[in-house]
């Protein structure tokens, strides 16, 4: 029996095994919501007689659903778009180059993964309220900005990592200048990463909570808060019908991503 014959065996049924019962584990939970929100009922039901798309229609009928959904995408597009674009040269500076306090300024960047979104909420709350940007939607901006950053960051980074530089070497030394080897070099080889960086950070401003609340106000809503907002007054399973809009949503995302790039270049960095 060769190695790889007994390294199945080690890990064949069992391990199957293991994998199923912790893929059912995970995806239950939105199984039933997705169930829930095709209820008929007023209330948090499986629907067992028949289907109903009820609380679809309540939502495309809903203007505070729609309005915060409206501000979650605009807000997510821009503050993944900020995040990334200054991501970009960070990564290439951390990456490519070698100079004192570069572990420093690399744990600085990464930090607001370490510290609690509620923390930062407050900070940002008491920092805006001094500027007299409380409750403006550059003040969301600038806060998902921050959040998101490290998300992005990594990605990038993982992507420059991966891609050796002779290419840029090259460009350089036959005269091309740091703007046309960025951008004809250095970009297209890193695009997936860049790509993968955009969308985490946009799937991450899309879904904070903790830090909005305290940067928000009642103009400038998010998804999110609408939805905590909705929950702490009445359950009902119009929450479920938006939570299943957005699964679906996401799993759209990810097919095209896949279509596109594949999910390995974009999320795991393998070329």
């Amino acid at each position: 029996m060769t190695s790889q014959d007994s390294r199945y065996d080690r890990n064949g049924f069992g391990a199957l095994a293991f994998h199923v019962v912790f893929l059912v584990f995970i995806l239950a939970p939105l199984a039933v919501v997705c169930l829930v929100a095709f209820t008929p009922d007023n209330f948090l039901s499986i629907p067992t007689q028949h289907f109903s798309l009820r609380w679809f229609r309540s939502l495309m009928g809903d203007e505070d659903f729609q309005s915060a959904l409206r501000t979650s995408l605009w807000l997510g597009v821009t503050s993944a778009t900020v995040s990334t674009a200054l991501a970009v040269p960070t990564a290439m500076g951390l990456a490519r180059y070698r100079f004192p306090g570069r572990d420093a300024i690399n744990s600085f960047v990464l930090s607001p993964l370490m510290i609690p979104p509620v923390v930062l909420g407050i900070a940002f709350l008491r920092l805006f309220t001094l500027l007299d940007m409380g409750g403006s939607f550059e003040s969301l901006v600038a806060c998902h900005a921050l959040l998101i950053f490290p998300y992005a960051l990594r990605l990038i980074m993982a992507a420059l990592v991966g891609q050796a530089d002779e290419g840029e070497r090259a460009a350089r030394s036959l005269g091309a200048g740091r703007w046309t080897t960025f951008r004809r070099i250095t970009l297209p080889a890193i695009l997936p990463g860049v790509a993968g960086g955009w969308v985490l950070a946009f799937i991450n401003s899309f879904d904070e909570l903790t830090a909005t609340i305290f940067v928000t106000s009642p103009e400038t809503i998010t998804l999110p808060v609408r939805i905590y907002m909705n929950m702490s007054e009445t359950v009902d399973p119009s929450v479920a019908a938006i939570s299943t809009l957005l699964i679906g949503l996401t799993l759209a995302v990810m097919l095209v991503l896949d279509r596109i790039y594949g999910l390995n270049k974009v999320l795991v960095g393998n070329h």
